[in-house]
């Protein structure tokens, strides 16, 4: 399926509001990452040494922007989520160094929905949903593939 214009307008639309409080949609986004997967959190090291998710953790908050922004990213007019061969080369190498398996993208998968869910509150429908699914799950098929070609893969 691809991904239609009105998909890309709800990603978009509900992207504006996300980053109005990006502090607290990152806090969440990871907290329900570790609520769902409490392992992952030695997957990331600006966590590996805390109890708890910080609060108040730059590296937090820029990772959470950079996972949101690759999911609203360019869309290509085919109805395909484009990513630039060099960033897919390096997020598809960093995440094979750090053990990143299928499971795991539907666990960030999860908490992404959730916490985006949250911040947009009544603006969320199935439809939104399914947009947002849509785009991730394209996301995660090129750096899946990515990391299989990678290599270093073993997979």
């Amino acid at each position: 399926m691809g991904f239609t214009e009105k998909q890309e307008a709800m990603v978009k639309e509900s992207w504006e509001v996300l980053k109005q409080n990006i502090p607290e949609n990152s806090l969440r986004f990871f907290t329900l990452i570790l609520e769902i997967a409490p392992a992952a959190k030695d997957m990331f090291s600006f966590l590996k040494d805390s109890k708890e998710v910080p609060q108040n953790n730059a590296k937090l908050k820029a990772h959470a922007v950079m996972v949101f922004k690759m999911v609203k990213i360019q869309l290509h007019e085919k109805g395909d989520v484009v990513v630039a061969d060099r960033t897919l080369k390096h997020l598809g190498s960093i995440h094979l160094k750090k053990g990143v398996i299928d499971p795991h993208f539907e666990v960030v998968k999860e908490a992404l929905l959730r916490t985006i869910q949250g911040a947009v509150g009544e603006k969320w429908s199935d439809e939104m949903g399914q947009a947002w699914t849509e785009a991730y799950d394209q996301l995660a098929a090129a750096m899946k593939a990515q990391m299989k070609q990678d290599p270093a893969s073993t997979n």
